[in-house]
């Protein structure tokens, strides 16, 4: 008999996981608290690196069904997910995920659905390198430097380095200038 596992993953502590469990019930799926698995993690670490996601892995067994809310509970990186969905698979673990309309992404329709999702994943990324590249290049053309403004004028560069010279320390002029220790730091060792 298959048995129903629950990954609730939020990436800060302040948000509660509460919210995709009852989802998941109101989707019609029977869920034992036991086999309830929630994390407070960051969905830029990889799955398997996950500890919460790392023991559900221990309980997992042929048959069972692993029920996601949105495909970014499992990882923000579609490389990962689909590396993590075919995993489950590769043990007999189905993967639910609400989002994609309750699809079992280890059938083939789901496999279908991961490769169209990667594929548009690698696009919009690909369209923003594209669209960085062209900004930075259009603002060197307009005599701009890339990145933020600085915090410091060069005249406050200078005087910063001559301060330092005369033996002011780093932190009176950090005070001073009302920056951060490091800038005055970055202005003495570009002088």
């Amino acid at each position: 008999m298959s048995r129903t596992f629950v990954y609730a993953r939020v990436s800060t502590a302040d948000q509660a996981t509460r919210n995709q469990t009852a989802e998941i019930e109101a989707a019609g799926f029977k869920v034992d608290q036991r086999r309830v698995v929630e994390e407070t993690i960051s969905g830029g670490v990889q799955a398997l690196q996950r500890p919460g996601f790392a023991k559900l892995l221990d309980r997992l067994e042929a048959g069972d069904v692993l029920v996601v809310t949105k495909l970014d509970r499992l990882g923000r990186n579609v490389i990962d997910v689909r590396q993590t969905v075919d995993q489950l698979a590769e043990r007999g673990v189905r993967v639910h995920c609400l989002a994609l309309g309750g699809a079992d992404l280890t059938s083939s329709a789901g496999k279908m659905v991961m490769s169209v999702l990667s594929a548009v994943a690698e696009f919009e990324r690909d369209l923003l390198r594209e669209r960085t590249a062209a900004r930075i290049e259009r603002a060197r053309a307009e005599g701009k430097a890339p990145g933020r403004p600085s915090r410091l004028t060069s005249d406050q560069r200078s005087e910063i380095v001559a301060r330092l010279e005369k033996g002011e320390t780093i932190y009176s002029l950090a005070k001073a200038f009302n920056v951060d220790r490091r800038l005055i730091q970055r202005a003495r060792d570009a002088a």
